[in-house]
């Protein structure tokens, strides 16, 4: 194996102080907008032909795509959403780009096509993000995504005729869309950015704005806002019977909210305070009346359920569902009764109680797997769920709320069958012998056989989020070639509440490393994966995960592919949402901050004469999330370092962004090559005349 000779990356002498450190950034020039900079587009053009030429050569790429295609190729339903008597879903007859839009007169009536994003764009890029049925089903207020861009156009159609509104509402990025009544909505925006700065500059001074349907954009009512402090970000839901607007406040991504309440049958829509202090968790599950319900972790880390009486003396708490072991992660009012959806060690389980918070049934589940959705509206005589896991691709179930009942609304019909594989749960020590769960999927013969397999380590391990069991084509397509697959639930994430959050994050971010580490190892000594058979992988945080632990161990792992990840823990917070991250990383101004970013950011920490796995890096033109400057400047410093002779590589996307609203012939495209990659470097190979060849 001899050394690559990568393209040209012009190096340059950047060099800043911070508290005394001198730290270098050469490819700073690579973070301008690729479309508005000659010299980084012609770079971009430069890697993509390099790394195209490379991965189209792989010997296992051509059975990745086709398989994965076929593996996609089955229609497939997101959960109903009801209004009036109208349901509405979406629906994907299997390799459409984009998903479409229908609507049923009644919940056995012909489905008629509301929406097609197929159309909007010659290259599948434009998608249909967010979607709201007005309380009636009269409207739909939805909204449309471009290349992958968080901005948002929302845009109003008429359900009987399909005709859309002159009403369009611009500028629109993190924001609910809630409808009042039939008459307007409400939603929040950020001013217009200076011209060239939509995909690069900072989001500040966040409002709350209602339109009334008929009218100018420049006309909508700024009903929330604060102009005294431009950091804090809005979001407003208004309840089921239309009283309130409950406004929830953030200042970044880290789960600390105010909340406030518009009684929408006063005059003045003055706000009124509920929660203050920025200290917890709120969650609005649903008002009747003068009372509101929340989830929230306030005395709870693992959350429980409040409802709030709204009178004229303020709002007076009373708890309905304690805290449990288990984390309670959402909460519904169905009919005259709650619907609570727990986590127990990452997998779901749900359970009925009265208003009151007495226990009424369980809902059963098939195995370990992820169930969403149990929305519904007060009265109503049905929720509708999803669940799914590894081996199953989301089923839609409708469930009789009075009687427990559940029936098929849309099962998937695949070609490969769900009991050929085993989905099991184990928990292996982190270095500080904190317990750490994880999900391990193979075929059943080849957990059988015990034997070493090449293995895909996949990690997030921040912001609360948690990882899930869920169906990904690509990840059966591995499994099916004899692979196995591991999702590892580090702590930073949303697993076990605030304090595994908590443990994962600022300066305890090491934590979430070693966790990943310590998973990798354990893999091994478990004989599931072998020398040389490891792969590792994560997006954006976990793009960030593993960059920094290719760095402590590159002697782990045979391949790494870190995608649209957060490189430069330095000037993460200068670019669009990047501000918000704070709360996670730390603050890169403050020296304390400071020191524990530049220990682990990917970018700074390059082992120059250590022997790297092969690298993957991916990211995508129109990632105004994580900005791509990120993954250019890491690509550009690691095929400059001397790391040995595996590849180290760069895959730019174009019209594309974060991950939401890529179309499916990209997301195929993408997935085989990142397979093939790891594939190549792990020594993973398709039977001959094995089943699917």
């Amino acid at each position: 194996m001899t050394q690559m000779t990568y393209p040209e990356s012009r190096r340059d002498t950047v060099v800043e102080t911070h508290f005394g450190s001198e730290v270098a950034d050469p490819y700073r020039w690579l973070e301008a907008d690729v479309r508005e900079d000659a010299e980084v587009a012609d770079w971009v053009a430069r890697e993509s032909a390099f790394t195209d030429a490379y991965l189209k050569a792989l010997p296992q790429r051509a059975w990745f795509a086709r398989r994965g295609q076929a593996l996609l190729d089955f229609e497939r339903f997101g959960l109903p959403e009801k209004a009036g008597k109208r349901y509405f879903y979406i629906r994907n007859s299997g390799l459409q780009n984009q998903a479409q839009l229908f609507v049923r007169e009644g919940l056995h009536g012909e489905p008629r096509l509301l929406i097609d994003p197929n159309a909007w764009a010659s290259d599948g890029a434009t998608a249909l993000a967010s979607w709201v049925p007005s309380h009636k089903g009269k409207y739909l207020l939805y909204s449309v995504q471009d290349g992958g861009s968080d901005w948002r156009t929302v845009r109003v159609l008429d359900v009987k005729s399909g005709e859309p509104l002159a009403d369009t509402i611009h500028w629109v990025k993190f924001s609910g869309l809630s409808w009042l009544g039939e008459k307007g909505f409400f939603y929040s925006r950020f001013p217009e950015p200076d011209e060239g700065e939509a995909f690069q500059s900072r989001n500040f001074d966040q409002k709350v704005y209602y339109h009334a349907l008929g009218t100018e954009q420049s006309e909508d009512r700024v009903v929330y806002a604060t102009p005294e402090h431009p950091e804090y970000g809005h979001s407003a839901e208004v309840t089921q019977d239309g009283r309130w607007a409950v406004i929830t406040s953030h200042i970044g991504t880290d789960a600390r909210y105010e909340v406030h309440a518009i009684d929408l049958s006063s005059r003045d829509w003055a706000p009124r305070s509920i929660v203050t202090g920025f200290h917890d968790a709120w969650s609005l599950v649903e008002g009747v009346g003068d009372a509101l319900w929340f989830v929230t972790n306030q005395d709870a880390p693992r959350k429980r359920l409040v409802r709030v009486d709204m009178d004229r003396q303020g709002a007076r708490f009373t708890q309905i569902v304690p805290e449990r072991e288990e984390l309670l992660e959402r909460a519904g009012i169905v009919g005259n009764q709650l619907v609570l959806n727990y986590m127990r060690d990452a997998a779901s389980h749900a359970e009925i109680v009265s208003l009151d918070g007495k226990r009424v049934r369980d809902v059963t589940m098939s195995g370990i797997g992820t169930a969403s959705g149990f929305r519904g509206k007060p009265g109503d005589p049905e929720t509708f769920y999803a669940f799914s896991s590894f081996n199953r691709p989301a089923s839609i179930f409708r469930m009789d709320i009075d009687t427990g009942v559940s029936e098929p609304f849309a099962e998937p019909k695949m070609d490969f069958d769900p009991e050929d594989f085993v989905v099991e749960q184990r928990f292996y020590p982190s270095k500080d012998g904190t317990r750490v769960p994880m999900f391990v999927f193979r075929r059943k013969d080849v957990a059988a056989a015990g034997k070493p397999v090449p293995t895909i380590l996949y990690g997030y391990g921040g912001f609360d989020i948690a990882l899930t069991p869920g169906f990904s084509a690509s990840r059966l397509a591995w499994v099916e070639a004899g692979g196995a697959y591991v999702v590892a639930n580090l702590r930073g994430g949303g697993e076990y509440g605030r304090e595994w959050h908590d443990g994962g994050r600022r300066a305890n971010k090491q934590n979430v490393f070693d966790d990943f580490i310590a998973a990798a190892e354990y893999l091994k000594a478990q004989g599931i994966t072998r020398e040389g058979g490891l792969a590792i992988n994560g997006g954006s945080n976990g793009g960030l995960l593993v960059g920094a632990v290719t760095n402590q161990r590159p002697d782990l792992f045979a391949a790494a592919v870190p995608q649209v990840g957060v490189m430069d823990m330095l000037r993460f917070d200068r670019f669009t949402a990047g501000r918000y991250w704070v709360d996670d990383y730390g603050h890169p101004d403050r020296e304390a901050d400071f020191r524990v970013l530049l220990d682990y950011s990917p970018y700074h920490n390059i082992r120059e004469g250590a022997a790297y796995p092969a690298v993957l890096v991916t990211t995508a033109d129109t990632d105004d999330r994580v900005v791509p400057g990120h993954s250019f400047k890491y690509a550009a410093a690691l095929q400059h370092a001397r790391i040995g002779v595996k590849p180290h590589l760069i895959r730019i996307e174009t019209r594309a962004g974060h991950g939401s609203g890529k179309p499916t012939d990209k997301a195929i495209e993408e997935a085989a090559d990142i397979m093939a990659f790891m594939a190549q470097w792990t020594g993973l190979s398709v039977p001959e005349g094995w089943l699917f060849m």
